[in-house]
């Protein structure tokens, strides 16, 4: 018999959801029969959701990305039992918590403090529960001098800060993130991030929906990709953001040759990667993209700014996999003050590594660059360039430490030494 755990969380099956919209007005009981008569509906229907499937596991970060217009809200409020399906069937198994927009479960009329109970009330908590859970809700949202005002006199960041607080401390098996990161502050985004890690460990299942690349990779363990109302299919985060900017990047403006050659790459294009170049500092005899074990070595992002207007600073990012997929290193700029130049369309930025400590064989790089936070994805590409190192002395492992030396000494053994033996 399947045990709980593996009773996946979400089960949505064949997904159909479908709005009338008005296209012309009756001016009274009259012409509406004669609209009837003439077969003329007086409205349009709107295919939203067509025939979308998935599963999502429990303990799951699952994300979930589209264009604007795709879809996702409309499946989020399916899954939250807000909309019904003209067809299909979503199957929950645990308890749900959406924080899917502003002002859902809010009433503005109430204060801050009424509306903790009443968002508390509609999430199936009693009173007692709120109670003892009030106090954390507050500080995490940073309210405690405007609990006792009118919500409807809150910004759109408090109101946020309070919801998303709510949701995060209300002890559910699953929740519902709609651009949960789209509105607040940068104090507050960090502290939704934290949340997001924390969550993660604890094992809860989490539905994230963003435009942000950046968040759907470092959290997400899968993503659906929505188009049109029609689901692309569920895959891992790298695919699943390569398609998504493939859909949201306008043929015009893409690099044909670039899009061609990396079969992985997204980002929003604001500053391209045009090539990578390695460059051994030692063997100017050895070809493009060979070094020696022990040389310096020069790794060059040669990028390319949409729009060379103001001062941009940047955060470039490398990634070194050997040919088992092992992450050697992955070295990025935060600790340092990257910006490209006004007026300059192209930059080239260089990684310079002292020694190269890689034992013999063949590399890949992965590239990628950032906005100053990292928070947004300008490029990035998996497998970018490729090297060789190259080496006449047999070395194990996959690294030589370097400044390392075997030394003898004689003399007392002391005591831990020879219980050991």
């Amino acid at each position: 018999m399947m045990g709980n755990d593996n009773i996946p969380a979400v089960i949505a099956k064949d997904l159909y959801k479908s709005f009338k919209l008005p296209n012309e007005q009756a001016s009274g009981i009259k012409q509406l029969i004669i609209n009837r008569l003439r077969s003329k509906k007086g409205y349009e229907v709107q295919h939203v959701l067509n025939d979308v499937s998935f599963e999502i596991k429990k303990g799951e970060f699952f994300g979930i990305v589209g264009r604007n217009g795709s879809g996702k809200s409309t499946l989020l409020k399916m899954l939250a039992g807000i909309y019904t399906p003209d067809k299909g069937s979503v199957i929950l198994n645990g308890t749900l918590t959406p924080f899917i927009e502003l002002g859902v479960g809010f009433n503005p009329e109430l204060t801050g403090r009424e509306n903790v109970f009443l968002n508390g009330a509609l999430l199936g908590f009693s009173k007692d529960e709120m109670e003892h859970m009030y106090h954390d809700i507050v500080e995490f949202a940073e309210l405690e001098r405007f609990m006792d005002q009118k919500l409807k006199n809150y910004s759109s960041g408090m109101q946020v800060r309070l919801a998303f607080s709510i949701a995060t401390h209300a002890d559910t098996d699953i929740l519902i993130f709609d651009e949960v990161l789209a509105v607040g502050d940068s104090n507050f985004q960090q502290k939704c991030l934290d949340v997001f890690r924390k969550l993660k460990k604890q094992g809860k299942t989490i539905i994230l929906v963003s435009h942000s690349t950046g968040d759907i990779e470092k959290f997400c363990d899968r993503v659906l990709v929505v188009d049109k109302g029609r689901s692309l299919g569920v895959m891992d985060p790298g695919e699943a953001i390569a398609i998504y900017q493939r859909l949201n990047i306008d043929d015009n403006d893409s690099d044909p040759v670039v899009s061609s050659t990396f079969k992985k790459r997204w980002g929003n294009g604001r500053v391209r990667i045009k090539k990578i170049i390695v460059k051994s500092e030692n063997s100017p005899e050895l070809d493009s993209s060979q070094v020696n074990f022990g040389d310096g070595v020069r790794i060059e992002m040669h990028l390319k700014r949409k729009e060379p207007s103001g001062n941009l600073p940047i955060t470039a990012g490398l990634g070194f996999f050997d040919q088992d997929d092992v992450n050697m290193a992955g070295p990025n700029s935060s600790d340092q003050h990257i910006v490209l130049p006004d007026g300059k369309s192209e930059a080239v930025v260089s990684f310079i590594i002292k020694d190269m400590i890689f034992n013999e064989g063949k590399y890949d790089i992965t590239a990628a660059v950032f906005d100053e936070n990292s928070d947004k994805t300008y490029d990035h590409i998996i497998d970018a360039q490729s090297f060789d190192v190259i080496d006449k002395k047999i070395r194990y492992g996959k690294v030589s430490l370097p400044n390392t030396k075997w030394e003898v000494t004689t003399g007392k053994v002391d005591a831990k030494s020879k219980e050991n033996h």
